[in-house]
């Protein structure tokens, strides 16, 4: 079986490897986006000063990258006194790629929203939030918490996904898909338009992808991660597996 994995191949291919090994598997490894920053232009359309924010959430390294350059590029220097609130202890640590690390203005959650707004807590409720997110993504979930702590917050767009030329593959030829991101069925249908499922089974890893993946009638063979099934390579293990 052919199977198609939305992603660059890992620098390890470890479990991969085994899976080639042990089912005959054939895997190709292929992005079906890249995410690029917002220009200074593209942000100035959503009306959002810089300067008027004390304390900024970001979910990933991208958006990072992006507000340091739009930064840049509108010529707003970031005072010593921000406060940074993050989704996670990894995407905390790449804020040393732009600022120097204090403990005492960068935060870090579990992965989750509640995390977040727990992390400000009444110590920090004074400050005005900029909400970093994707082009496309939902910002329900951390706007819902935001609104019933009373927090003073906007969101902004700070990265796009941009649809990658998938053209030289035939996506009939594989016999199953791992698909991550809602940017990845958009560009599955960008580069194919009467695309069709037919025998095609589908892999959803993140929860992310569920509803664009669900709405474009693509057959979730596997829904990960779940328990057991910790990684994408585990979840085409575990597919595989059920075919014997």
């Amino acid at each position: 079986m052919k199977i198609l994995i939305s992603q660059n191949a890992p620098s390890k291919l470890g479990a991969y490897e085994s899976i080639q090994a042990e089912y005959g598997a054939e895997l190709v490894f292929r992005p079906f986006f890249r995410i690029e920053p917002l220009t200074s232009r593209e942000f100035r359309e959503q009306r959002i000063n810089l300067p008027d924010y004390t304390a900024i959430v970001f979910s990933s390294r991208y958006a990072i990258d992006a507000y340091f350059s739009l930064c840049e590029d509108l010529r707003f220097k970031v005072p010593e006194t921000m406060k940074y609130f993050c989704t996670t202890e990894l995407v905390a640590n790449y804020l040393q790629k732009h600022i120097v690390y204090r403990k005492r203005k960068i935060f870090f959650g579990d992965g989750t929203p509640a995390s977040v707004v727990a992390l400000i807590g009444p110590k920090h409720k004074g400050e005005k939030f900029l909400i970093t997110k994707s082009e496309g993504a939902s910002s329900a979930p951390i706007r819902s918490l935001f609104d019933e702590a009373g927090l003073d917050y906007s969101v902004a767009v700070m990265v796009k996904s941009v649809t990658q030329d998938l053209h030289d593959l035939n996506p009939g030829d594989y016999g199953l898909m791992v698909l991550y991101n809602p940017a990845d069925v958009k560009s599955l249908f960008e580069n194919f338009p009467d695309y069709k499922p037919g025998d095609t089974r589908f892999i959803s890893y993140g929860r992310s992808v569920v509803a664009a993946m669900e709405e474009a009638g693509l057959d979730i063979a596997v829904k990960a991660p779940a328990p057991g099934i910790s990684s994408a390579a585990s979840a085409v293990e575990h597919y595989l597996q059920g075919l014997k």
